[in-house]
């Protein structure tokens, strides 16, 4: 059957069968290349709204996002009822606009996280912003330091204790580990488990309840699972929280020397409009900087590591000067290769965009994964250059857009609704990667166990999300 007979001029360029819901198998294409699904009359080209569900676009997303950005910047994808925003400037424009675009609803996150600030609007979310805030940037931020150098020392001297597991190979002078098992799937979590006051004996019930809730985030057959974790961690989290405010409790330094209270016993301390937080608030913001500290911080170690292994100049001049240089590394790696996609939003009011009509009420997908590879704000978006001159990479900025004539990348958002586990994410990520970098003597990609692409020899792309595996190997002695 021809897909592109008749209907897709019916549907204004978009592809589909006889059946709009029906399924297509697309060839796996070059990186860089994308599947021709035919032109229309004006020599503009067609788009088929069902290459969104396949292993090509998968590995190979940015080619497709181009012909969006280029051809369709508003796209109405008719089979799933969402419209894409995929252009940079749109997308920062839509994120400043609180009131047009609003976050409510969000569906199955508000179920598994509860009623966090990722559904709010307006004065209620800049309340909640504001309440915990003040825990997860700055001087609090800075607290975290000695917890997140000491545990990644410690998981990493404990892979001598791993050998015999799938995931750390000892092979004569070198050692053969996958990153993601042997450290980047559960650091993120220990450091949030440590940092948010958990006592030691709860880190693994911590693991599950971390893994259930982001399993559960995307409304499937681990919706429930999603959900049980929720609530066994709330109950967990009520008993806490009232011995927390009987009983502070405190970060230390390696030296066992006081240097902070905890999150959960400052929010146990912190009041809004005269009353202090009840339990399920507490768990909520728990939960939502569980996510947002966890997800985040191992997709983006995963990443940058395999792309700083498959560009050695850049890693030799990072390792020349690993004090500055992390944070471009970071920030180049969250623009070129994000663990996350975007945000949804709802438009408050009928909008007009590019020639599009996008009525009141209507589901609106903001494409941070587009945005950051828009090449009217960044030069070759495809290339991974860490010393790039058009990217911010210095503190994150909620602004996003223009500062020192740079932009900075939209993995976090901007605006009233930046991540609010952004700095988190970065410091965690950034010391648990220099912490590997000054341990690990000569470490490399071990090519023969990473995944090939359809050539059966290139190191296969990472496109969405992250890379499954990262094996790497390096020098013993």
């Amino acid at each position: 059957m021809d897909v592109l007979r008749d209907y897709a001029n019916e549907l204004d360029a978009e592809v589909h069968s006889t059946d709009p819901g029906g399924t297509i198998t697309f060839p796996l294409m070059p990186v860089g290349q994308t599947v021709d699904m035919g032109h229309d009359t004006r020599g503009k080209p067609l788009f088929d709204p069902r290459i969104f569900s396949s292993r090509e676009f998968f590995r190979n997303p940015y080619p497709y996002y181009r012909i969006l950005r280029d051809h369709y910047p508003v796209y109405h994808d008719k089979l799933h009822n969402t419209y894409y925003i995929t252009r940079y400037e749109d997308v920062w424009r839509c994120y400043f606009d609180d009131e047009g675009f609003n976050t409510i609803p969000k569906g199955s996150s508000s179920g598994v996280l509860g009623n966090t600030q990722l559904e709010l609007s307006g004065i209620e979310h800049r309340r909640r912003r504001n309440l915990y805030g003040q825990h997860l940037v700055g001087r609090s931020l800075d607290l975290r330091v000695p917890s997140i150098q000491r545990l990644a020392r410690d998981m990493i001297r404990d892979w001598d204790n791993q050998t015999d597991t799938p995931w750390v190979i000892d092979e004569g002078k070198k050692r053969i580990v996958e990153l993601g098992m042997a450290f980047a799937n559960e650091f993120p979590v220990r450091v949030v488990c440590e940092v948010l006051g958990f006592p030691s004996e709860a880190q693994k019930q911590f693991y599950y309840w971390y893994n259930s809730m982001m399993s559960g985030l995307g409304g499937s057959l681990t919706h429930k699972q999603g959900l049980e974790a929720r609530q066994s961690l709330e109950d967990y989290v009520q008993d806490l929280v009232e011995e927390r405010r009987r009983k502070p409790s405190f970060l230390k330094d390696e030296d066992g020397k006081i240097i902070g209270k905890d999150i959960i016993t400052k929010l146990c301390e912190t009041k809004v409009d005269g009353d202090y937080l009840s339990t399920e608030e507490i768990t909520s913001n728990i939960a939502l900087v569980v996510a947002a500290g966890g997800e985040t911080t191992r997709g983006a170690i995963i990443n940058m590591w395999y792309l700083l292994l498959q560009h050695p100049d850049q890693f030799a001049a990072l390792c020349a000067n690993p004090d500055e240089t992390w944070d471009r590394a970071f920030h180049e790696t969250l623009r070129n290769s994000s663990p996350i996609g975007g945000q949804p939003r709802h438009n408050t009011f009928d909008v007009n965009m590019h020639g599009m009509h996008v009525p009141a009420g209507s589901l609106m997908q903001m494409v941070d994964f587009s945005a950051n590879h828009d090449d009217r704000v960044f030069k070759d978006p495809e290339k991974f250059d860490i010393f790039r001159d058009d990217l911010y990479s210095g503190k994150l900025l909620r602004s996003g857009f223009m500062k020192e004539g740079r932009c900075s990348h939209m993995a976090f958002g901007v605006g009233p609704h930046l991540c609010p586990g952004a700095w988190i994410s970065h410091q965690e990520a950034v010391e648990g990667s220099r912490i590997l970098q000054r341990t690990l003597k000569n470490i490399r990609l071990c090519t023969e166990r990473m995944p090939k692409d359809i050539d059966g020899v290139s190191l296969a792309p990472i496109g969405i999300v992250r890379v499954p595996q990262l094996w790497l190997e390096y020098d013993r002695e």
